[in-house]
């Protein structure tokens, strides 16, 4: 669950609460496995995000906080040559 300061966080920018983003998606009739489908993530990493049981740090978790608005970020464009690493 968030404390105080991240919810106050939340209302300083434009970033959401995990509830906001649930009542969202009840709002638009999309499940969270709609959404995770969409964009490409599974559907348990979504649900894990909006449960606060993963820890957004980096990789794909970080990537959906961010698209949620759940965290203030970026997501960096992946390397022309990522193909080529080994």
């Amino acid at each position: 669950m968030l404390n105080h300061a991240a919810n106050r966080a939340c209302l300083d920018t434009n970033m959401k609460t995990a509830e906001q983003v649930r009542a969202e998606f009840h709002r638009a009739g999309q499940s969270i496995t709609q959404w995770a489908t969409a964009h490409g993530y599974p559907a348990y990493l979504v649900q894990q995000v909006l449960s606060g049981r993963a820890r957004c740090l980096r990789g794909r978790s970080h990537e959906i906080a961010v698209l949620l608005q759940l965290k203030d970020g970026y997501i960096m464009p992946e390397p022309e040559n990522a193909e080529e690493m080994p």
